[in-house]
């Protein structure tokens, strides 16, 4: 079995939590799957679950370099340079990453608001990058996007390998049928 979910902001990417804060019990009914991958509590989007443990391990796998995307809002206006040095790959004080698909996009339309909503500082701009990595380090592309000199302000996951978001709205989760799934 393999489920889409649209993680909301603020939920934990388990199925229980002894401190009582939001989890994925909140969003999918079927209780004998487990995350593959994750997002931090404060990103948003795309997490894929499974109760099939090869599938799970094809997914994470750092070796088969599974794509994953993000639309991500930063602070500050990303130049040339700052994404030249992500599409390079950075440094990282965990060793250098590998190189990232970067660009500046405008803000999606589709992008449903974020509760609570990103802080507004009217004299700091903003900007929206789509970025692409192939690795899945801890809280990386937060860490790339501030060793450029842009905070990130909010991160949502809209693809992972051949799986997207689609239209699913935060909380919704769409289950995909036994031969796709398997070709995860």
């Amino acid at each position: 079995m393999l489920i889409l979910l649209n993680k909301p902001y603020g939920v934990l990417c388990q199925f229980t939590d002894r401190d009582g804060r939001p989890t994925l019990s909140e969003h999918v009914e079927q209780r004998d799957v487990y995350a593959a991958g994750r997002l931090d509590h404060d990103s948003e989007g795309l997490v894929v679950l499974t109760d099939d443990g090869a599938l799970a391990h094809r997914i994470t796998d750092p070796r088969h370099k599974l794509v994953k995307t993000y639309v991500v809002q930063v602070e500050g206006e990303p130049t040339d340079a700052a994404l030249d040095r992500l599409r390079r790959g950075v440094e990282l004080n965990d060793g250098a990453t590998a190189p990232a698909r970067v660009h500046a996009i405008a803000e999606p339309a589709w992008l449903w608001p974020r509760v609570p909503p990103v802080r507004f500082r009217k004299a700091i701009p903003t900007a929206w990058l789509e970025l692409a990595i192939s690795e899945g380090r801890n809280r990386q592309v937060r860490r790339m996007s501030a060793s450029v000199g842009l905070p990130t302000l909010r991160l949502v996951r809209i693809s992972l390998g051949e799986h997207s978001l689609g239209a699913l709205a935060p909380g919704e989760s769409r289950v995909i049928d036994g031969a796709r799934a398997r070709g995860a």
